[in-house]
């Protein structure tokens, strides 16, 4: 009889492992399926930045170039279709489209004056009033205007202007007047995006041509050149100038280079999507955002001045390499802004994230 009862049991232990170990198959299957991650793999962090809507341009063709943020409003230069886009940042929609601007590059924003300042390739930067959009004024740049500044402090737009050896710099308008001023700095090239000290006298400018960063002293008008070593194609720039960084993307190979403003050194340099054509500096995260023409948007976080980690690469769609990050705005929101180009029968739109601690 024990010996009928211990066979029973052994069949019972059999059948209740093979029931488990179908019932284990079956749920690793679903798991697998459901989810891109085993129960044994870490818990899955926030994403730095999270899609939140898209506002649609629907008139918007070919490619977009700079942001700028006033008043409420971002401001988006719609290379492609000669028009710069202004979108109601509180109320998430397009506002107003100003059209008949050929070639608009850079977009600056005065709210002292309450004017716009567009920058375009034909040579020119056009000035419209910051509530009717009415254009008020032009001024002449040879050679093309590009990238914009603003400086609240002294009331000055300063403007990458000129296209080569002799006209290559960095010139100014009196954002009351609306007259260029004579002063000018000299490059000797072709002036991509530059960034201006608020706490100090120094602007950072990238010149790709002769393969340098030109940094000049507004104070005692030096002019100092820092050469690129083992980089190439110098375009987008963002400061950080409490900890004496300066960041640079470059196409040559595709790198997010590091500089010490002390010494002018390249002290980092770490892979990076490619076509770069704008960075942001985030002081409160100390973070690095740089959208790519690939498709992506890395995030770089600080772990030190000298050290930085891909803390994450965001897919975005091809030629979204424009973009606007200025910081809490409004009810405190931290919005990444992203200009989406029309591809297909996509229509364009600029997209907005939301920054994540």
């Amino acid at each position: 009889m024990k010996k009928f009862y211990g066979i029973l049991l052994s069949l019972a232990l059999i059948a209740g492992f093979t029931t488990a170990s179908s019932g284990q198959q079956g749920g690793a299957s679903a798991a697998k399926k459901n989810s891109p991650a085993p129960k044994s793999a870490a818990p899955s962090r926030e994403k730095p930045l999270v899609f939140t809507e898209a506002i649609p341009l629907e008139n918007a063709k070919g490619r977009f170039d700079h942001f700028a943020m006033g008043g409420g409003r971002l401001f988006v230069a719609a290379l492609g279709s000669n028009a710069v886009e202004v979108i109601n940042v509180g109320g998430r929609l397009l506002d107003r489209t100003i059209t008949g601007v050929p070639n608009p590059q850079g977009v600056a924003f005065s709210p002292e004056t309450n004017k716009l300042f567009v920058a375009t390739g034909r040579g020119k930067v056009y000035i419209y009033d910051g509530k009717s959009y009415d254009q008020i004024a032009t001024v002449d740049f040879p050679g093309g205007a590009d990238n914009l500044r603003y400086d609240a402090a002294t009331k000055r737009v300063y403007v990458g202007c000129g296209d080569d050896e002799k006209t290559g710099a960095i010139g100014m308008i009196d954002a009351t007047t609306n007259q260029r001023l004579e002063e000018e700095y000299k490059l000797g090239g072709e002036a991509e995006s530059f960034q201006l000290e608020k706490s100090g006298p120094n602007i950072y400018v990238n010149v790709p041509d002769l393969k340098q960063i030109v940094v000049i002293n507004r104070a005692t008008k030096q002019i100092t050149r820092w050469p690129l070593k083992g980089v190439d194609s110098n375009f987008p720039m963002a400061l950080d100038e409490a900890d004496h960084r300066l960041f640079v993307g470059v196409h040559a190979p595709p790198r997010l280079a590091v500089f010490d403003t002390n010494s002018g050194r390249m002290v980092a340099a770490v892979p990076s999507p490619q076509d770069s054509d704008d960075l942001y500096f985030d002081a409160d995260r100390k973070r690095v955002y740089v959208p790519g023409g690939e498709g992506y948007i890395q995030v770089y976080q600080m772990d030190d001045p000298d050290h930085y980690r891909l803390l994450d690469k965001i897919p975005t769609a091809v030629g979204a390499k424009t973009a606007g990050y200025y910081g809490k705005q409004g009810k405190g929101f931290d919005r990444f802004y992203l200009a989406v180009p029309a591809r297909g029968g996509q229509s364009a739109e600029v997209r907005i994230y939301t920054v994540q601690d």
